[in-house]
């Protein structure tokens, strides 16, 4: 078995990677909101945090009744316990990635993790 996974999500509206990669310690979905539509749902989590990128587009993140403006370039933390609704702009769809992790569970990034070969 290879030591990695790919896989081409094309268009879709939305993603998620868990299944289609076999990821061990995480969740990561991909998601596209056309202009003025919005996920139809508030939800917090029990331990994971998100991290959520905006690839393109602009729209808001409404976190615990505060209204986040988020442009491409922006990264977002949200704590679990943090109520949170994303929706696109009037005039702009949104692309972004949502990461989420067991908060509190990472133990060593980057060099720390890292082992020369």
């Amino acid at each position: 078995m290879a030591n990695y996974a790919k896989i081409n999500i094309g268009n879709e509206g939305r993603m998620e990677l868990h299944d289609k990669l076999a990821l061990t310690g995480a969740e990561v979905s991909v998601n596209q909101l056309p202009a003025g539509a919005g996920v139809p749902f508030v939800h917090a989590h029990k331990a994971n945090e998100e991290i959520y990128g905006v690839l393109a587009g602009e729209g808001t993140a409404v976190i615990d009744g505060e209204a986040i403006p988020l442009t491409a370039g922006d990264w977002l933390r949200v704590a679990p316990a943090a109520k949170r609704q994303f929706s696109a702009s009037a005039h702009s769809g949104i692309t972004y990635v949502c990461i989420q992790v067991r908060e509190n569970s990472l133990e060593a990034f980057t060099a720390g993790d890292a082992i020369m070969c």
